[in-house]
């Protein structure tokens, strides 16, 4: 595996990349980090792909932005294309989770002959404009309580998801603070948190319509992932041209959390693109 730095507007990348193949871009979550996209799964690269993940600005081990204002959908999508470029990368499937499919839906609209595919994991922006507004308060909140209380701050605001399965809830606390504890600067995961949501990957949901590349929308159930709705995974699907929607089995712990399903999901997507294994000169 192979570490790389990318710097773009004004920030530091930290990355990495393993395997050799078609290109995969992958793309994490808000507060997740590199490792949170196929949970450490190893298939993709042992099956022939090359993986290439890191963390966003302000996440992980990359360096915070510039100022507090610096995180947003159209720089998140610049970094993006920042790290296909250093990589040498012409085409590439993208999988993202969150944050991370919002942002890659921001690439393939601005930037549809970079993107051979998508994998659409849990997206949570609704593109109504009053529902993300009402939202607002609950991000800053979590802002606050991180840039005060470190990370039990956080998880005082974060409490238990409205609706989760009480059958996860632990779960999700053990995971989210582990989460948490991967980054290197908790002010600059508070000053995300509280600009990137004021910020859109794109406006209504009509605007997917114009998406062409192959593309797959993972949801999850709502009892287990109550804050990434599964109707609105259902929306992205029908939105999309063409694209298939990937859904849990009743009971089941979520697709999203499981990173070998989500990475032969990727393979399988990977297969249907013809994409090259070619890097750009």
């Amino acid at each position: 595996m192979a570490q790389f730095t990318v710097h773009s507007r004004g920030v530091a990348l930290s990355g990495e990349e393993a395997g050799e193949g078609p290109a995969v871009l992958l793309l994490h979550g808000l507060t997740a980090t590199r490792r949170y996209v196929v949970m450490g799964s190893k298939l993709l690269e042992r099956s022939g792909h090359r993986v290439i993940a890191y963390d966003a600005r302000g996440h992980g081990r990359s360096s915070r932005a510039p100022a507090p204002q610096d995180y947003s959908y159209e720089l998140l999508a610049q970094d993006a294309l920042a790290v296909l470029d250093d990589r040498g990368v012409e085409r590439a499937v993208l999988a993202g989770a969150s944050m991370g499919a919002h942002t890659l839906l921001s690439v393939a609209l601005r930037h549809p002959d970079r993107v051979a595919g998508l994998v659409v994991i849990t997206p949570a922006y609704s593109g109504d404009p009053a529902v993300e507004a009402a939202r607002l308060e609950r991000w800053d909140r979590l802002s606050e309580g991180l840039r005060t209380g470190g990370i039990d701050g956080f998880m005082r605001v974060y409490g238990t998801p409205a609706g989760a399965d009480p059958a996860f809830a632990k779960t999700i606390e053990t995971v989210t603070r582990q989460r948490l504890a991967q980054h290197a600067d908790l002010d600059a995961l508070a000053d995300a948190l509280h600009a990137l949501p004021r910020t859109q990957p794109f406006g209504a949901l009509d605007e997917l319509a114009a998406i062409s590349a192959p593309t797959i929308v993972v949801a999850s159930n709502d009892r287990a992932d109550p804050e990434h709705p599964h109707a609105l995974a259902v929306q992205y699907a029908r939105q999309i041209p063409g694209s298939r929607l990937v859904t849990d089995p009743p009971g089941r712990s979520p697709i999203a959390w499981q990173g070998s399903q989500l990475s032969r999901l990727i393979a399988e997507l990977v297969a249907v693109c013809g994409l090259s294994s070619k890097r750009r000169a």
